[in-house]
């Protein structure tokens, strides 16, 4: 199965700023129907971030509207995730995820792919 690659992940303080990266080596997945980041925090379930789809807008879940951004960079073939004015509860595993058809929703089940995730800690 195909397996998405993450980067960007570190530690910051409360305000601070990062910026993840996805991709899937040898393959644009820009050309996919849905593309997505989900975070677990540790003790808790996989919580969808933000989705984009082929053709339509950007979601995002209430937490994050107006500090995260998601992104299609396609010179590089890639998912970005800019996030911005963190806090302590963002601290998570952050996953990219990609689906290849079908309704593009925050539901890790619509997924066909899965990175391994990257570690993002804030701390007050």
């Amino acid at each position: 199965q195909a397996q998405l690659l993450e980067s960007g992940g570190g530690a910051v303080q409360t305000g601070g700023s990062l910026r993840l990266s996805c991709v899937q080596p040898g393959y644009n997945i820009t050309h996919l129907r849905c593309l997505a980041w989900f975070r677990q925090a540790p003790g808790k379930g996989r919580e969808g971030v933000a989705l984009i789809p082929r053709d339509g807008p950007p979601v995002y879940v209430s937490s994050v509207k107006g500090r995260f951004i998601i992104s299609e960079e396609t010179t590089k073939a890639a998912l970005d995730l800019l996030m911005t004015r963190l806090e302590p509860d963002d601290t998570a595993t952050y996953y990219c995820a990609a689906a290849r058809a079908g309704w593009c929703a925050l539901i890790p089940s619509q997924f066909d792919y899965w990175g391994r995730g990257t570690q993002v800690t804030v701390s007050s």
